[in-house]
């Protein structure tokens, strides 16, 4: 499982020119799953994101996690992280989760993060989505289940 996190001041998703998900200050969370994917790695990606303190306290310094700022998150599938550029000029996805799997599981995802976080917004799985953001910062981390979860 890969994840792309953007701290943001807003962002939005929209599909068909509707908007299905819009925040403000927090995280915008791409999501990438893969076939050997489960739900306990989910939980562990999850966590992490949770866990972190990337938001600026009073002295300037990122020591703050979304929680405490009461940030909002919006989560998008974006099975592109799963892209493998090795040979020729055009990507291939074969690492990307089965669709029907990676939906299953983008759908375990935006439940814990509902449980997790103070808001959670969503973007519409398999749907051709335009997003906007505010990137704070700029502020990107990319997050890959093969570090996050290695035995320690």
């Amino acid at each position: 499982m890969k994840f792309v996190l953007q701290r943001v001041s807003e962002a939005k998703v929209t599909v068909d020119g509707a908007v299905t998900g819009e925040i403000g200050k927090g995280y915008l969370l791409l999501v990438g799953v893969s076939d050997t994917d489960t739900r306990e790695i989910a939980d562990k990606m999850i966590e992490k994101v949770a866990r972190l303190r990337i938001f600026e306290d009073s002295t300037g310094k990122t020591n703050l996690s979304i929680d405490q700022v009461e940030g909002e998150i919006l989560v998008v599938s974006q099975f592109t992280l799963y892209a493998d550029c090795k040979k020729g000029n055009r990507p291939s996805f074969v690492h990307a989760g089965a669709p029907a799997m990676a939906e299953e599981l983008y759908e375990y995802i935006l439940l814990r993060c509902g449980e997790l976080f103070r808001r959670t917004q969503c973007g519409c799985f398999g749907a051709d989505m335009k997003v906007s953001l505010v990137n704070d910062g700029p502020f990107t981390i990319v997050l890959d289940s093969c570090e996050i979860c290695e035995k320690q």
